[in-house]
């Protein structure tokens, strides 16, 4: 029975990546040696590092525009720190969304003065701030662009001339988006863009080298930088399958081609939750992700019968995170229609039949 996997990371990959990748772990382009045993300074693993960054940067907008691609690792959890360690110096906006936004909020106190510029506590981060004021002498307003567990995804960026900050870990290369309006932003690869290990940063490079603190090696964007991603050794499976898929989304018409089916997916998903006299949506509609839909059984007595049905149906990481409690679908790029229509079936079939 074919699993459909709704999972919100480490998520679904395009099949033919993942056969691509595994391939390579056996032997890497007939080179009688394993990807995963090559040297990270050979030539063959310099021209996928570099494909994968270039890829980056063709795929945002952002090549031979002052940006620099960088892979790293310690996935976005890392980024909290690594961004304030090199770019606060005095104080920093945090706009809080839910659970990530907090634990960046947590880390970047460590080294200045912080201030929430708006949050969505009020109702459990179920909608996106608006209209919030940007205080001129901020370092940095940092933003996180889709919320995993609480389903909303920023629609509009705010116009400031203050620099600003994204954690883009759960939509990136998902949607038409103007990244030059960032100077910084960083994703976790287990989503959009490959398996978990490696984290994508990609930086303006004059934003680099102000803070008056002295950075350890190992968190100096600058350094990682100046070293192609090559300071240390490299998660050489996680950014050769990053590259890999990266090369499938151009192959499929890059993000605005993607875009538009993840529009369609998602649409067709929360117009069975407004429907369907079962369901309840959690998230504000203006706000609502196109990557992670949270919804709630009308009457939770019937979670059993539902997740049965599901279950029978090969549908796999549906529960949500218990933050919110129901249901979460994540439609990352790699899900096809196929498997939200299945979601939408079964929805149907419990309203049916009970």
């Amino acid at each position: 029975m074919k699993v459909h996997n709704f999972s919100a990371g480490p998520s679904i990959l395009p099949k033919e990546v993942m056969k691509k990748a595994a391939k390579a772990v056996e032997e890497l382009d007939n080179s009688g040696l394993s990807l995963i045993e090559i040297s990270h300074r050979s030539k063959a693993f310099i021209q996928i590092m570099d494909e994968a960054c270039s890829r980056a940067l063709e795929l945002t907008g952002l090549q031979n525009k002052g940006y620099k691609a960088i892979f790293l690792q310690g996935g976005a959890s890392l980024q909290f720190l690594m961004v304030a360690f090199n770019l606060l110096e005095k104080k920093a906006g945090y706009v809080n969304t839910g659970t990530w936004s907090e634990k960046a909020i947590k880390e970047a106190k460590l080294f200045g003065e912080v201030i929430e510029v708006a949050n969505s506590k009020n109702t459990n981060f179920n909608y996106i701030p608006k209209g919030y004021k940007i205080p001129a002498d901020l370092d940095y307003l940092h933003l996180t662009t889709n919320n995993t567990i609480f389903g909303t995804q920023i629609k509009e960026i705010p116009q400031t001339d203050i620099p600003l900050i994204a954690d883009m870990s759960s939509d990136i290369f998902s949607r038409v988006f103007d990244y030059s309006k960032f100077d910084l932003f960083y994703a976790g690869a287990q989503k959009n863009m490959g398996p978990a290990g490696a984290t994508l940063v990609i930086v303006k490079e004059s934003l680099l080298g102000k803070v008056t603190r002295v950075i350890p090696s190992m968190l100096d964007y600058q350094i990682h930088a100046d070293k192609e991603s090559m300071f240390n050794t490299p998660p050489v499976f996680a950014v050769y399958t990053s590259m890999l898929n990266l090369r499938w989304i151009e192959e499929q018409g890059g993000i605005e081609a993607l875009g538009a089916k993840n529009k369609l997916k998602s649409n067709l998903l929360y117009k069975e939750i407004d429907r369907n006299s079962k369901f309840k949506g959690f998230t504000a509609k203006e706000d609502r992700s196109e990557m992670n839909a949270t919804f709630n059984l009308a009457d939770p007595s019937l979670s059993e019968v539902f997740d049965t049905l599901c279950s029978t149906a090969g549908i796999s990481g549906l529960k949500g995170h218990r933050s919110v409690g129901g249901y979460r679908a994540s439609m990352y790029n790699a899900l096809n229609i196929e498997s939200i229509e299945l979601l939408v079936n079964c929805m149907q079939t419990l309203e049916e039949k009970h």
